[in-house]
Parts: structure tokens; sequence; C-alpha cells
């Protein structure tokens, strides 16, 4: 697996839709923001199988990036002790 291993406290923002992901991964990279586009782990599989990985100190701007363009992931999970924690999930309309 190798850079795709989910280090410790960084945290998954899991898409159902692979339109939606790749949106808000160009968002991010054109904002200058350290994330990187991985297969979503097993333990958190989604619809579409993809999702942005991003360190903890990097949430509050990303998370409120997405939520201004409306491209919010299905939820958003944290890797704590070797686990997937789902922080929040999201409700929202995908139009």
């Amino acid at each position: 697996m190798g850079q795709q291993v989910v280090r410790e406290g960084q945290y998954l923002a899991v898409f159902n839709s692979t339109h939606r992901v790749l949106k808000a991964e160009s968002l991010l990279k054109s904002s200058g923001l350290p994330i990187m586009l991985i297969p979503a782990p097993r333990a958190v599989q989604a619809n579409c199988g993809l999702a942005i990985r991003f360190d903890e100190e990097h949430q509050d701007v990303i998370m409120e990036l997405l939520t201004v363009q409306n491209l919010l992931p299905a939820f958003l999970c944290q890797f704590i002790n070797n686990n997937f924690v789902t922080i929040r999930e999201y409700q929202h309309e995908n139009h």
C-alpha cells in the first residue's frame, strides 16, 4: 500500500460519488491544501470507493471549503488507535 496508508490521527472524507470527490480534490488542491485522493479502505468502503485524506490541523479549513462549495462528503472519519472512527455523517442532496 505504501503511501496510501493512513496514519494515526489523519482524517478521511469519504464520498459516495466519483464526480463529487474529484471536484472536491480539485478545489482543495487549487487552494494549496496538502490532501491526497486515496482508495477508501475496506473498513470505510463507500459507494465510489474514494476518499480524501488529510491531516488534523487542516480539518477546519477543508470542511469549511467543502461546505461553502456544497461538496461535503458522505461522512468524515478519523484514524484512531488503528480504527476508523466516524466523526460526522453528512446528509445532503447530491445535485
